[in-house]
C-alpha cells in the first residue's frame, strides 16, 4: 500500500487544502468535525478545516501574495477590489471581520463600510 502522502488523492487536493489553510491528517486520527476523504472505498486522508477567523487571516495573506505587497500599500481602487473579493468570500460574516480587514488595509472600519455600501449601491442600480 502507498503512504498517504504519496496517494494521488492527497497530491490532487494539497493545493486546495493549503489555499484554505486546512490541515491533512491520517484518517484514523480524524475528529468528528474533520472531513475524511476516501478513494475506491478506502479512507485515505482526513482534512481538518480551519476556524473561520483563521480562514480570514489566510485569505488576507493570499491576497497580499497576489498583489505582491502589503494590502495597506495598495491604492484606493485596489483596496475597493480587495473588499469586493472578501465580501464574495464571506469575510464579513466572520466576527470582527470588518475590523480585521480594516487593519489589513490600513483604513478605518468606516472606510470599509463605505466600500461595501458603494458596491451594494452599484449592484442595485
Amino acid at each position: 500500500m502507498t503512504e498517504p502522502g504519496d496517494h494521488p488523492l492527497v497530491t490532487a487536493i494539497k493545493p486546495l487544502v493549503d489555499a484554505m489553510g486546512a490541515e491533512m491528517m491520517d484518517p484514523a486520527g480524524a475528529g468528528r468535525d474533520d472531513v475524511v476523504l476516501a478513494w475506491e472505498g478506502e479512507d485515505v486522508v482526513a482534512v481538518r478545516l480551519p476556524q473561520l477567523s483563521d480562514s480570514l487571516d489566510h485569505i488576507l495573506a493570499a491576497l497580499e501574495r497576489r498583489h505582491g505587497m502589503p494590502l495597506s500599500d495598495l491604492d484606493r481602487k485596489a483596496k475597493q477590489s480587495v473588499v469586493r473579493t472578501l465580501e464574495a468570500r464571506g469575510a464579513f460574516s466572520v466576527r470582527h471581520g470588518v475590523e480585521t480587514v480594516a487593519g489589513a488595509l490600513g483604513v478605518s472600519r468606516f472606510t470599509v463600510y463605505n466600500y461595501l455600501n458603494r458596491e451594494n449601491t452599484a449592484k442595485a442600480d
